[in-house]
């Protein structure tokens, strides 16, 4: 009876801390003590399923943990790390592109990243801490604390990731209006001492805002990694003064057009009591419109295709030699 009410006790008291809002989705072992309930406490709770332990220090409810996501498991590990450091380090790398909203494709969740404003440059179990090379310009402050810029952030996934994911990336974050090319350009110079920078001048070479996909980014990729001639991005083609539609890549002097068809496309082209076989014939009339005033064909790689990069540049080859 005794230790079922201290166990009930214990439950109320994570109850009222778990219910602040405070923890988003976490428990600081630190905060517990402080509340009274001590680590044979929580061993209870994580024995009889309430918490799981999801680093050292760090609990999350049982239930919730459970129905998150990687991408979800991530974030709230983050804000985690970050309540555990306090302000000494700053949400960096990968870890503050996940935290901004940026896609994950190519990228690691297995680790959050951390750049310390003193020292670093070790890694422990789940986190990199990587170290301080930060200046004044490169991080702001949130409610959860100090995290990087979009600028310096897309600087450091590219130094972190693939040319392919850090193209992604880098494309995501100037069509979201949240860094330029320029300011990329002018903190790319300030830190290209590094030799780990050189990584960073080809994806700044190949980024455009204009791209709007993760599959775009990798099909432009995929065509310049092949040596195929450069497209135009996001071509409009106009018959008179009317908009007929706009093209994600175009090489107009070939007579090809190409198009990345991912499914999540047409869910975009869905109106108000269409279902998605409306969207596709809307689709196919769009592109016979656009093959008639233009006189190009057309090519319309699918995620697959991506993940065969060589048979689809030999395709894309054959079609722009047909096309010419």
């Amino acid at each position: 009876m005794r230790e079922r009410r201290r166990t009930g006790n214990v439950e109320g008291m994570l109850d009222a801390l778990l219910g602040t809002g405070s923890t988003q989705g976490f428990l600081l072992r630190r905060d517990a003590v402080a509340l009274g309930i001590d680590d044979n406490a929580l061993g209870r709770l994580v024995r009889v399923g309430e918490l799981v332990r999801i680093r050292q220090g760090v609990y999350a409810p049982r239930r919730e943990w459970s129905t998150t996501s990687r991408r979800q498991r991530h974030g709230v590990l983050t804000r985690a790390v970050q309540a555990l450091y306090r302000d000494h380090v700053v949400v960096s790398h990968t870890s503050q592109a996940i935290a901004d909203g940026a896609p994950d494709w190519g990228v690691d969740l297995s680790s959050v990243h951390l750049t310390h404003l003193s020292g670093g440059g070790r890694r422990s179990a789940g986190v990199v801490h990587h170290e301080g090379s930060l200046r004044v310009v490169d991080v702001t402050r949130s409610r959860e604390g100090w995290r990087t810029t979009p600028t310096r952030t897309v600087l450091d996934c590219c130094n972190l990731v693939g040319t392919e994911a850090g193209l992604v990336l880098a494309n995501w974050y100037l069509h979201e209006g949240l860094t330029s090319v320029d300011q990329l350009e002018a903190r790319y110079v300030e830190m290209q001492r590094s030799r780990r920078m050189l990584a960073v001048r080809l994806v700044l070479g190949l980024a455009n805002g204009r791209v709007e996909s993760v599959g775009e980014s990798r099909l432009l990729y995929l065509i310049w990694r092949a040596g195929l001639p450069m497209p135009i991005v996001q071509w409009e083609v106009w018959d008179g003064d009317r908009l007929v539609g706009t093209v994600d890549f175009a090489w107009p002097e070939l007579g090809l057009m190409a198009e990345f068809d991912g499914r999540v496309k047409y869910g975009r082209l869905l109106r108000p009591g269409q279902d998605a076989g409306d969207a596709v014939f809307a689709e196919k009339r769009r592109e016979d419109e656009l093959r008639e005033v233009t006189g190009c064909r057309m090519i319309r790689p699918i995620w697959v295709d991506l993940d065969r990069p060589d048979a689809t540049a030999e395709r894309i080859r054959r079609m722009l030699k047909r096309a010419a």
